[in-house]
């Protein structure tokens, strides 16, 4: 009498424990047994088929005669996606504004409030607005402008008001600029 049966776990187990070149793993597999009916076999067998479940050998079986195991491939790895920098809010009434050499800045650890220094966010260094104010920076030469949150304290350079993040800088002008001697900026409220 012939008993079929539905393939429902394996793992590899078990290794023979040969000359060490020879190590394989050998299979253990856990097998539920077939339905009463020859109709109901044939079901169980074409549902396991169509899963692509297959039987696999017993740790029992002759290690020779039993086919090595094989894994799946692994899948892609995914890196969990980085939240894309945003500009604060550039709404609100201007409180300020004034003309100043404008900087960038892309290296540091911590800025002066205590947060991880990200080079890809759109925050800015000012030796004198409070933490956390937001400011619009025109570059007069194109007419484009970004919001940055202070965040840090700088540049200590004479004739600059503020210290931009390179991402902050590189949306208003080029990075080989590297400075904009007289940008426009607005305090927001």
């Amino acid at each position: 009498m012939a008993v079929g049966g539905l393939l429902i776990g394996a793992a590899a187990a078990a290794m023979d424990l040969g000359p060490a070149s020879d190590a394989r793993p050998a299979a253990a597999a856990v097998l539920i047994s077939a339905p009463a009916s020859a109709s109901a076999s044939r079901d169980t067998d074409d549902r396991a088929s169509r899963s692509g479940l297959r039987e696999i050998p017993s740790a029992s079986a002759s290690p020779s005669a039993a086919a090595p195991a094989s894994r799946p491939a692994a899948a892609p790895t995914t890196r969990k996606p980085t939240a894309a920098a945003t500009q604060p809010a550039g709404t609100g009434t201007v409180t300020s504004s004034g003309t100043c050499g404008v900087s960038y800045y892309s290296d540091g650890s911590r800025t002066a409030d205590g947060e991880a220094f990200n080079p890809n966010d759109f925050t800015a260094a000012s030796k004198t607005l409070a933490f956390n104010t937001r400011v619009r920076v025109t570059n007069p030469a194109n007419g484009k402008s970004v919001v940055v949150r202070i965040n840090d304290r700088g540049p200590y350079v004479s004739g600059r008001c503020l210290d931009l993040t390179s991402a902050a800088f590189a949306a208003i002008a080029s990075l080989s600029a590297g400075v904009l001697p007289a940008a426009k900026y607005e305090v927001l409220s």
